[in-house]
């Protein structure tokens, strides 16, 4: 099946040889120090449009706030899904990351003829699919499901904020923020931190290390 990309506004049209539903893809989360990482599928209505969607870190918390909820009341079917602390640090982040995908792309109530999945690599499906680089700011599906990956996360780590108010996760998100990496150093890894991942596991080794040690670890800010 062969398709022709237009680029106009930073968006890509895409048509198709064959009609059929496309869903976009984006992950949340493949950068910070704790908690899952989480995915996205949307399949969005072409009678129904939603302006101003975009790549979910170019928009502001409110932006993505409403755009959430625009999203969820006019696609034709969404999918969020995740990947949990645990099987990433079994599997590696990168494999994790695949996972939550599929499961996104699974859960979706309608099975799409193309599946289109921002960055270079793509996860195991069924179905036929294409890697988009910067597809979250080309592609309104793809900038749709980064929009719903980005504020079902950041909900999360507001939810593991009120369990571990210590760590600061309302604010940085898991990320490895010199404040963030500071706490971790004085009150060590609840059960959310990635082991797995070397300031973490860093931090635990050496206890009482100053946070200025831990900079340059703060991930894509995702």
């Amino acid at each position: 099946m062969r398709s022709r990309k237009f680029l106009h506004a930073e968006q890509a049209t895409l048509v198709w040889d064959g009609p059929g539903l496309m869903a976009g893809v984006d992950e949340a989360g493949r950068g910070p120090l704790a908690g899952p990482v989480v995915a996205a599928a949307v399949i969005l209505d072409d009678l129904r449009p939603i302006r101003g969607l975009a790549d979910s870190k170019t928009l502001t918390a409110r932006q993505r706030e409403r755009l959430h909820d625009q999203i969820l009341a006019k696609a034709l079917c969404c999918s969020v899904a995740q990947a949990s602390v645990e099987e990433i640090d079994t599997h590696n982040i990168l494999q994790a990351t695949m996972l939550a995908m599929r499961r996104a792309v699974e859960g979706l109530r309608l099975k799409p003829v193309k599946v289109l999945v921002d960055g270079n690599r793509l996860p195991t499906l069924n179905v036929l699919a294409e890697a988009i680089v910067k597809g979250d700011a080309r592609v309104k599906a793809i900038s749709a499901a980064s929009i719903l990956a980005k504020v079902h996360r950041d909900r999360l780590c507001e939810d593991l904020h009120a369990e571990f108010p210590h760590y600061g996760f309302a604010g940085h998100k898991g990320y490895g923020t010199p404040e963030h990496l500071d706490a971790l150093l004085r009150h060590g890894a609840c059960v959310h931190h990635r082991k797995s991942f070397s300031p973490v596991a860093a931090a635990l080794a050496r206890g009482s290390a100053p946070a200025e040690a831990m900079a340059g670890f703060e991930g894509d800010l995702r």
